[in-house]
């Protein structure tokens, strides 16, 4: 028992030091586990437990791994192996017996790394002392994905309309979608979201494009009621996906029955909050958006179609853009509030952000 107690202390000061690096989520100990059946139990807890993201494992002794198996095998959260140990350095002065039994932190993660490779489970490996800068560095690096692919089971997508007629890449299998990432797929007919735009009132436009005015500029030149268009939208499809839980939706401009333009502004602005979107019906990049908006914590991230190649050997580039929604997070310059004509969707010229990347 004074061992355990003396490696459960340790792995506390060792936890307090981690958070104490400003990491972007917080590191909970949770035992010391000593057999298979704790083992079982804490990574079923970590299984069952909303708010739990991953799994951080450390061997402050020797662990003979064979325990981990029943574990390791129903663990269904994001795992990161720490090899580390407690001491920084060893200490040739008083160094015994026991101080070498207490920690074969060397030995323990070994035959750790021995297991999780036998058993072929992924995971994040992290090796250093816990108190350096880099290995805070490389857990929350760790952190951000295990956060995405825990929240990307709760990821629901909703289409409104079919994806673009006669494209390739923006079909896919659905159900796989859902056997492999926990995504759900559904699909709405446009009427449906044009049902949830008949619902707002104009003092929810009028308070929308006072955020917009706040946000962006806006050009003098651009139709106030394009723009009001596009705030309606916006808070159809924000209502519609909230009251059922999505958070990502797709358009396609060949299905707009019912619409008088094709949501630019309000599905930039959707995106710049957090929701994922995808174009032209591509719901897998409307939750792969969204994973990454989880992942960057909102910042940076939109999606983005390859457009035209820069064939220099010395400057490879690939120009990536969109015909209209592409979100503000990328933005370099404060985004403009503009209308212009859109040659596909044969309807009214929509409002949309004009920035510098």
């Amino acid at each position: 028992p004074e061992v355990i107690d003396q490696v459960a202390d340790n792995s506390k000061k060792v936890v307090e030091g981690l958070n104490s690096k400003s990491l972007p989520y917080k590191i909970i100990f949770k035992t010391v586990a000593t057999d298979s059946d704790s083992i079982r139990k804490v990574c079923n807890e970590a299984n069952n437990t909303e708010n739990c993201a991953g799994i951080i494992t450390w061997m402050h002794t020797f662990s003979p791994a064979k325990m981990w198996i029943h574990g390791l095998t129903q663990l269904r959260k994001p795992l990161l192996h720490l090899h580390t140990q407690f001491n920084k350095e060893i200490p040739w002065g008083t160094i015994d017996m026991d101080f070498m039994n207490l920690n074969q932190a060397a030995h323990g993660d070994r035959e750790f790394g021995y297991i999780g490779a036998r058993l072929d489970i992924p995971r994040k490996i992290v090796v250093g002392h816990w108190t350096e800068d880099s290995v805070a560095y490389d857990i929350a690096k760790w952190m951000a994905p295990a956060v995405a692919v825990t929240e990307g089971q709760h990821i629901k997508v909703a289409r409104f309309g079919d994806n673009m007629r006669d494209v390739a890449v923006t079909d896919g299998d659905r159900i796989e979608a859902e056997i492999k990432f926990g995504w759900t797929v559904d699909y709405y007919g446009v009427g449906d979201l044009v049902k949830s735009m008949d619902k707002v009132t104009e003092s929810q436009i009028d308070e929308l494009m006072a955020e917009y005015a706040k946000l962006y500029d806006i050009d003098p030149k651009a139709s106030l009621a394009s723009i009001r268009e596009q705030a309606k939208i916006e808070i159809g499809i924000r209502s519609f996906l909230d009251a059922k839980g999505y958070t990502a939706f797709t358009t396609n401009f060949q299905a707009l029955h019912g619409m008088k333009q094709l949501p630019g502004l309000a599905a930039q602005h959707l995106m710049a909050e957090g929701y994922g979107f995808g174009a032209e019906g591509d719901w897998k990049t409307a939750a792969l958006l969204r994973a990454m908006k989880i992942m960057a914590n909102g910042k940076a991230t939109g999606l983005m179609e390859d457009y035209t190649y820069n064939m220099d050997s010395e400057n490879g580039l690939i120009l990536g853009a969109h015909m209209l929604e592409v979100c503000p997070t990328l933005a370099g310059t404060k985004p403009v509030i503009e209308v212009h004509p859109l040659g596909i969707g044969d309807k009214e010229d929509p409002a949309r952000l004009v920035f510098k990347g």
